[in-house]
């Protein structure tokens, strides 16, 4: 109502409260002519939700706006008359309305030409076509031959091109990208055509070198620009060879260091020295050259970590040249010099560390920082990582920061407090992805070879020689305090979530080396363990006949893992007694589910456990097994073909003659 009385005309504002609600779309075969969708770059850790979906330029709005059919007004008496709108008169409006746009349209330049285009266009952008597409791109490429870079600026026309290079053949492509030359800077800057530049380096190989020639020069004035960063972060981290990222680079290292590539480039020699980076700048340069241009590069870097606002510190080309910097300050020959470019390029990231710590390079920083920091600067790097602890350890790049962190940082208590006790809070969330167990494993196995590759090992080590330099604390206590500290909050995790992660393949391991590696109080969590395969056996689904499963059990009723090269079971470092674990299984267990599973998928387990009880259990364990064993259990046994049998029969009569 308004002060008057009125009511008013005016539409609620739609709730701020949450956000927008997201239409479902069902995945769907990808035809034969269907091309791929486009892989995603990176997003930084401290990037939310909701944010993470670029827009589409392929994409078309939908929507339309509700019309009010009718009018309330006040009699002045408190009641409320419609007053309806004269019908024609409404329509002869909205036919004047009409006349009036298609006129202002067909004034406008090569207004016909859009026309068709756009007839031609709506047949041809269809998804769920055969071969009827090609037919249709060749007719629009044939009407916008020769205009392409009069219309392209325009949102409507520019998408238009944008379907030609998406579903169009490489004449198609190379032609249009021809037309287009000496424009992708200006194209890059614009915030419909942005988006074609994109898919010319995606789609245009043989293109590809030569766009991002026209872009040399000047990638810092674009990636300082709104629209046209996007660009460069998705052709240097996506579609560019090595090579051509190199090119992207190279605008880092100030003028004079252009002069060492503008008679070369493209040549042999001009790509080998590319591979190489800054460092193979630096290699024939004079001393006083070397510093000049490392401090042009200096300052490139900073007025790129000074503009923070402009989103450019998140992308993965200057990660690249930051990490060339920092690697090559080693040329510098005054020490102080040295230290003091290190200070001051790690006071200038020091508040968006975060936002490099999912890429390759920018985690290599991250990770060197905390390496050659002082105690008071791991203490601000682990301070500004704290929020986002829970998204960098489900990220290949991201995680390694936090594992630097667990063999760096002499400072445990600090280390525990911040990141120990986030990582294992988000146990019943990230054990569900790859990336998240090995986090969680990382706290318990670290570097372990059982779960990480030669590879991964390798890239941890690269901040060892540093470490050794600045770190105190010996790394096996380092080491022995991390687990304690993460001990007893992964326990109650298996105690509570167990029963789900058991089942699934990884979880098993994580389950299995938690229980071998932690120390504390494992009973809740052995309890949890034993009720999922206590359910009555056969039965449909049943745990152990999973061999994941049946290989956690069998594992931990010897006490830790089978090492093939010594032929022995290397027994776990932790509290954890296989033989209390075997005492608790006959309780938990019971006889009937034992003696089925035996005679079922379990052999194996059943064999370990009568191995475990014969050579640690009481004498009243043994008398169990052996009533539960009696002679028809076992004749029932030789009588079935089983895996594992032999073994299981073995185990029992060893049982039997203790």
């Amino acid at each position: 109502m308004t002060s008057g009385g009125r009511p008013s005309k005016k539409r609620a504002a739609p709730s701020q409260i949450g956000p927008k609600s997201k239409r479902v779309h069902s995945e769907k075969p990808r035809k034969k002519d269907e091309k791929p969708d486009a892989v995603k770059r990176s997003k930084p850790v401290t990037l939310l939700r909701t944010q993470d979906s670029d827009i589409s330029s392929d994409g078309e709005g939908e929507g339309s706006s509700e019309e009010e059919n009718a009018e309330l007004a006040d009699d002045g008496e408190g009641k409320l008359d419609v007053q309806v709108k004269d019908p024609n008169a409404a329509r002869e409006a909205h036919k004047a309305q009409k006349i009036l746009l298609d006129q202002r349209k067909a004034s406008k330049p090569h207004a016909a030409l859009l026309q068709d285009a756009k007839r031609i266009w709506s047949l041809a952008r269809q998804k769920n076509m055969g071969s009827g597409r090609k037919k249709h791109i060749t007719d629009l490429m044939n009407t916008v031959r020769g205009h392409v870079k009069d219309i392209v600026f325009k949102h409507d026309a520019s998408r238009i091109i944008q379907t030609i290079v998406r579903w169009g053949g490489p004449s198609e492509r190379n032609e249009i990208a021809t037309e287009l030359k000496g424009s992708f800077k200006e194209l890059s800057e614009s915030k419909y055509s942005k988006f074609l530049v994109t898919k010319l380096i995606r789609y245009c190989p043989s293109q590809r070198t030569s766009i991002l020639g026209e872009l040399r020069g000047r990638v810092l004035r674009l990636l300082l620009h709104r629209e046209a960063s996007t660009v460069i972060a998705d052709a240097f981290e996506l579609y560019a060879n090595a090579y051509e990222r190199s090119l992207l680079v190279r605008d880092f290292y100030g003028k004079e260091a252009a002069l060492f590539f503008s008679s070369t480039i493209g040549s042999d020699a001009d790509k080998e020295k590319a591979k190489k980076g800054l460092k193979g700048v630096l290699e024939d340069a004079t001393p006083e050259q070397r510093t000049r241009i490392l401090n042009a590069t200096k300052e490139t870097i900073m007025t790129i970590l000074n503009n923070p606002e402009k989103g450019s510190v998140t992308h993965a080309v200057v990660h690249r040249a930051l990490w060339e910097y920092l690697s090559s300050l080693a040329e510098l020959e005054n020490e102080a010099e040295r230290e003091k470019s290190w200070k001051d390029i790690f006071e200038a990231c020091q508040d968006v560390l975060a936002e490099m710590v999912h890429t390759k390079d920018g985690s290599r920083l991250v990770r060197e920082f905390i390496a050659r920091g002082s105690a008071k600067d791991r203490k601000q790097i682990v301070k500004g990582i704290k929020p986002y602890v829970e998204r960098m350890s489900q990220e290949e790049h991201a995680q390694l920061v936090l594992f630097s962190a667990f063999d760096i940082i002499d400072d445990t208590k600090l280390v525990s407090k911040s990141l120990v006790s986030e990582l294992t809070a988000a146990a019943p969330t990230i054990w569900k992805s790859t990336h998240g167990r090995r986090s969680l494993l990382y706290l318990i196995a670290p570097r372990s070879r059982r779960y990480f590759t030669p590879a991964q090992i390798a890239t941890m080590a690269e901040t060892d020689a540093t470490k050794a330099q600045t770190s105190k604390k010996d790394d096996s206590v380092r080491v022995t305090e991390i687990r304690k500290a993460a001990s007893e909050p992964l326990l109650e995790f298996v105690a509570r979530h167990g029963k789900e992660v058991a089942l699934d393949t990884g979880g098993s391991l994580l389950v299995l080396e938690i229980l071998l590696q932690t120390d504390g109080d494992q009973t809740a969590a052995i309890q949890t363990l034993l009720e999922l395969i206590a359910a009555p056996y056969p039965s449909p689904s049943h745990p152990i006949d999973s061999s994941h499963v049946a290989r956690l059990y069998k594992t931990l009723l010897q006490g830790g893992h089978f090492d093939h090269s010594s032929k022995s079971i290397t027994k776990a470092s932790s509290s954890f007694s296989p033989s209390s674990f075997a005492s608790a299984f006959l309780v938990v267990v019971g006889p009937d589910v034992t003696v089925a599973m035996a005679q079922g998928n379990g052999a194996f387990v059943i064999a370990e456990l009568c191995s475990r009880t014969s050579a640690e259990g009481t004498g009243e364990e043994k008398a169990l097994l052996r009533m539960w064993f009696a002679e028809e259990v076992r004749k029932s046994i030789r009588d079935k073909e089983l895996k594992g049998k032999s073994v299981l029969l073995e185990s029992i009569d060893t049982l039997l003659s203790v």
